[in-house]
């Protein structure tokens, strides 16, 4: 449901400010030059946003456009010549009603600060990722039935602008349809859905999927994909190619791609479930873990740079621009929604990756995203409190600049000659580069590959340039390109991103020498051989795996048994060079090098590939492996092997999600049996039998808990509710004090002025009955939303209404749920746990179900939350305050 036909109709009742007066054009509306009065309201409009944004004093700040005209704002990107493009969306991540979204085009004509002309670009909805490439704008959004109305799944699109009026003309081009979970869309809403889009200087778009994951998204050219769960996704701009960039992610908002195609997201915390905020680095077929691998088998993924608790990763920019200064240049800035800020943080090499430093760089009110343009003006857009289903009295853009900023025209890209866009690629602008590139590759200009290739090999130029010439080289030459790409392999600086375009392409990768790579094994720059590992893998010779099998295996700790966990989120460069090598190993399906490497050094490696590759041969092979061997450390790694084999993932067929609060035990979320099981369970049995009553009795044991392989069936028995807190909320609820009596704007005024005492809060938080649906510390039952981390996920003002009004925003993941079983019996609270098999749910006074899957005939998604209004009438406005501040205490 996309329309981008032209109006003369105004969109909103706009202020003062924004009044709309006189004659207008028919698309573009110009915000008039203001008299006294209203420059009055800005400037009270300015100042105010100076009591909730918190910056550095070498930045300047300025309102750029408020609610009346960009409200809800969930996304935004900047053109070079500073154009915003605001993605408006009034539905929100929870709401369900089409027609409340659109994408705002604003300038400012003056270079004052202000905006001072919009247009209504397009009106879709639950616009997610913006992407402005010359006329046309890439935008990543829901779908929804003209006819029903209801969420059809979401898209990929490129809109185009032909002649310059502010508004897309025509039907828009589909470049991915369905990525997404289409049922859950439905149910849930745009919740953890599919997100922000970035490119690269490799000329591809990369998108950040949510753990909805997709099922059937089909690309421009035909090809189809399904996957369980989150990642990056990526695919080219004319629609082909689309592929897994990475995977095992939560719920990610965007990506930051730097000009070494370095990649970072910025993620969400699930709930108090052991994946708090993460920033993580991507490296190219990368296994990060979520949900099955990262607590219990840590040894098999790429961990985070670092866990920094609670909150909600949103929008992500690498700034690289000359006008920033240092402290903030070339920096990944990533925002923080349930902080209200911008974070930086500070990357240092550490082999193939980095470590970090986090620090914080201003506050923003529920910032969704930031971007900047040629010229060095930073954009952000503020939620600010529109709730998890938008607002039409919420939101704003903000500008800031270096304090002494200047503005600077910037080039004009389409009257640009093709040798100037070329010298174009030495800006120390990110944004000048990548734009050049694209208009380049846009007018198949391959005539100024000999002047790009020259830029590559120039010494003298940055490393930034001269690897936007790589890929730029690459991008116009395509097949074309190999011999040369091939050559700069031979520049040692260059070696790793030649490796990278050499292997991009996966319709021409035929024609590309594999010797390059073999070649960079050897080399002492772990990214180098990082480089080379995954081209290897993306050649798709089987014959090239023997070179991988050598990859050294670094010592490796005891994996962690439930209740402990790994340290999933403590960088571990060593381990990224054999995860790599196993990837690419799966990748060839190369189980015959895997298993003619059991008994080597490359042992470990060699089982460490063969857990994925559920291959009848590969099972075969280490049943006669561990027949044939005497060696019993030998022994128990086969049978590790063997047993993780045991089950493989069940086809996903989007009619399922795990929660916001999923099943962490793995290695599989929904494990079914295959060909091969029979064969590995009849083994793992009689050698279980033998080992009864010796001390490898223990050894069978967990390998039969850890794989989930119920070779000893055991009972799941409803846990009632005999050892949890049990109250009546309806008798609290019913007593009426001074907040019972009180208008809520009242309560909010009066929690203004007192501070409250966290200590007195505590002790409320039982007696209120709080502690019946929410745990506070690591370690205790998880039962409804975690409130261990709300002090860094909303302030007191916003902590107080959600108690107030507990519909207003349901906290994701927590509404109510009805289920009704196959003998007829109901029930009614939220799921506090659920799996593939069971589902954990919690009644309003505490008791507990546990329900197999298998014995659920319906469940229905209500739409009231499990809290009830009125728990916080007997208090008085101290006790709130205290209650609130308490909870406003709790961070990490």
């Amino acid at each position: 449901m996309i329309s981008t036909r032209k109006s003369t109709q105004i969109l909103f009742v706009l202020s003062v400010l924004f009044s709309v007066i006189g004659c207008q054009d028919e698309v573009a509306q110009r915000i008039p030059a203001t008299p006294i009065a209203a420059a009055d309201i800005y400037q009270k409009w300015n100042d105010s946003l100076a009591q909730k944004l918190d910056w550095p004093q070498e930045i300047e700040f300025s309102g750029f456009a408020d609610h009346n005209i960009v409200p809800s704002p969930a996304c935004l990107a900047v053109a070079p010549n500073g154009d915003v493009f605001v993605g408006v969306d009034m539905i929100g991540s929870l709401g369900k009603k089409p027609g409340q979204g659109r994408i705002i085009k604003l300038q400012d004509t003056d270079n004052d600060g202000r905006a001072d002309q919009y247009s209504v670009f397009a009106e879709l909805d639950n616009p997610r990722g913006i992407l402005p490439m010359g006329n046309d704008l890439y935008v990543l959004h829901t779908t929804f039935s003209e006819v029903t109305g209801i969420a059809t799944g979401m898209a990929l699109i490129k809109l185009t602008d032909t002649n310059g009026d502010g508004v897309a003309d025509g039907s828009p081009e589909y470049l991915i349809r369905n990525i997404s979970s289409k049922k859950f869309i439905q149910s849930r809403g745009t919740d953890h859905a599919t997100n922000g889009i970035q490119m690269g200087i490799d000329g591809w778009i990369y998108i950040a999927v949510g753990d909805f994951g997709f099922h059937g998204a089909v690309d421009a050219a035909g090809k189809a994909m399904t996957q369980l769960g989150g990642g990056v996704l990526r695919i080219r701009p004319d629609g082909s190619g689309m592929e897994v960039y990475t995977h095992g992610l939560r719920n990610i908002y965007d990506v930051a791609i730097d000009p070494f195609m370095n990649i970072y997201t910025r993620g969400n915390t699930n709930d108090g479930g052991g994946w708090n905020i993460r920033f993580i680095h991507h490296i190219q077929s990368g296994e990060y873990g979520y949900p099955m691998l990262f607590k219990h088998f840590t040894n098999e993924i790429l961990p985070a740079l670092v866990d920094v608790g609670g909150g909600s990763g949103t929008g992500a920019l690498f700034m690289e621009d000359p006008n920033w200064p240092e402290k903030w240049n070339k920096k990944p800035l990533m925002a923080d929604w349930g902080r209200s800020a911008i974070y930086r943080h500070e990357v240092s090499p550490d082999r193939a990756s980095f470590t970090q430093s986090e620090k914080r760089m201003m506050i923003v009110p529920q910032v969704t995203d930031l971007d900047v343009d040629a010229s060095g003006r930073m954009f952000l857009a503020a939620w600010d409190g529109a709730g998890y289903s938008g607002s039409p009295d919420k939101g704003y853009v903000v500008r800031a600049v270096p304090q002494g900023w200047q503005y600077t025209e910037g080039p004009n890209f389409e009257k640009s000659s093709d040798s100037e866009l070329t010298q174009l690629l030495e800006s120390e602008s990110a944004k000048i580069r990548l734009y050049a590139q694209q208009h380049l590759v846009a007018r198949k200009a391959d005539h100024v590959m000999d002047q790009v290739f020259a830029l590559a090999q120039n010494s003298s130029a940055s490393m930034e340039s001269r690897v936007a010439a790589v890929y730029t080289y690459a991008q116009l030459g395509g097949a074309s390109a190999i011999p040369g790409l091939t050559d700069l392999t031979e520049t040692a600086e260059l070696q790793e991103f030649a490796l990278r375009a050499l292997a991009d392409r996966r319709e021409i990768n035929a024609h590309v020498p594999a010797e390059p790579f073999i070649a960079a094994l050897a080399s002492t720059d772990p990214r180098v051989k990082a480089a080379a590992i995954v081209g290897i893998g993306r050649l798709e010779n089987p014959a090239l795996a023997k070179h991988l099998i050598d990859t050294p295996m670094p010592a490796v700790r005891k994996e962690m048994n439930a209740p402990e966990e790994g340290p999933h989120a403590t960088p571990n460069s060593a381990i990224i060079l054999p995860h790599l090598a196993v990837r690419s190993l799966v990748s060839l399906n190369a189980v015959d090098v895997c298993l003619e490497a059991i008994g080597s050094k490359n042992t470990d490696l060699a089982l460490w590939a063969l857990k994925y590759m559920h291959s009848e041969k590969g099972v075969d092979g280490l049943i006669a492996a561990y027949k044939n061997t005497s060696d019993p450390v030998l022994s128990q790694k086969l049978l590790t092997s063997l047993a993780r084999l045991y089950h493989k993932e069940a086809p996903y067929d989007g009619s399922w999600w795990w929660s916001t609060r999923p099943d962490t035990h793995g290695p599989y979320y929904k494990g079914i049996p295959w060909e091969g099981s029979a064969a590995i369970g009849r083994l793992i049995k009689n050698e279980w039998k033998l080992a009864e009553g010796t001390e490898n009795e223990a050894f069978f044991e967990e390998l039969n808990e850890r794989n989930r392989m119920e070779l000893v069936a055991t009972a799941m028995a409803d846990s009632g509710a005999s050892d949890e807190i049990q109250m009546d909320l309806d008798k609290i609820k019913n007593q009426k004090g001074q907040i019972g009596k009180a208008s809520i704007e009242d309560v909010m005024l009066a929690l203004a002025e007192i501070p409250g005492n966290p200590q007195k809060g505590k002790q409320l938080f039982t007696q209120q009955g709080c502690v019946v649906c929410h745990s506070v510390e690591k370690g205790q039952t998880l039962k409804g939303p975690y409130m261990g981390q709300i002090g860094s996920i909303m302030n007191r003002e916003q902590i107080a209404e959600s108690i107030l009004k507990p519909n207003a925003s349901i906290s994701q993941g927590f509404s109510s749920v009805y289920l009704e079983t196959k003998d007829g019996s109901g029930y009614s609270g939220f799921i506090s746990e659920e799996t593939a098999k069971k589902i954990v749910l919690r009644t309003i006074t505490g008791q507990v179900h546990t329900l197999q899957v298998s014995d659920i005939a319906s469940r229905e998604e209500l739409e009231t939350s499990m809290m009830p209004s009125g728990l916080a009438n007997a208090l008085s406005y101290d006790e709130f305050a205290s209650l609130v501040t308490y909870l406003s205490t709790l961070k990490k």
